[in-house]
């Protein structure tokens, strides 16, 4: 891996794809133990999650279902504050298994709104996979049940994570480089 450079900025290698995937492949298995039997409803958030998604997906070895939903805080590098949803949930959950599928939890503000709402439609759980997890920025704590890695309150970019847009396509994980202007 190498430093690359999207739009105005620099990004260093934080974490490979084989590590990536190497890490899916034990939340997978704990996800196919856990649910045996339980025909979970995947619901992942998009954009950012859709490699993570993917990639999770299929990897389960149980029947499952999954749909996507597209929920929004960030503009550029900082998280706008508000949570804006444009693609909502259109499959019923009622006594359903939900898990969530996030790419990254930073401040929690996102999952902090939308959980709730998912609470109100009585399904029989609702659990969270995660890939990133931020503990320094977090200000509305979230329960997260299946955890790829816990990151630095650094900006990443890669494996769906992108910056303005770019980005998303690179299969590792990119920090941005501060020692770059």
């Amino acid at each position: 891996m190498k430093s690359i450079s999207v739009h105005d900025k620099s990004f260093v290698p934080y974490l490979d794809e084989a590590a990536i995937l190497a890490r899916i492949n034990v939340l997978a298995e704990q996800i196919n133990q856990d649910f045996k039997g339980k025909k979970p409803l995947f619901i992942a958030i998009l954009n950012g999650s859709f490699m993570f998604a993917s990639d999770l997906f299929k990897r389960l070895t149980i029947e499952a279902e999954i749909c996507f939903i597209k929920l929004a805080s960030y503009k550029g590098t900082k998280s706008s504050g508000q949570v804006i949803t444009a693609i909502g949930l259109d499959t019923d959950i009622v006594g359903r298994h939900l898990i969530v599928i996030e790419d990254i939890i930073d401040t929690g503000k996102t999952m902090n709104e939308f959980l709730p709402q998912l609470g109100h439609q009585q399904p029989a759980s609702v659990s969270m996979a995660v890939l990133l997890h931020k503990p320094e920025a977090t200000q509305f704590p979230v329960k997260i049940d299946y955890l790829g890695f816990t990151v630095p309150d650094k900006f990443l970019l890669g494996y769906g994570l992108d910056y303005d847009g770019l980005g998303r396509n690179l299969r590792d994980i990119y920090q941005l480089d501060t020692n770059y202007p």
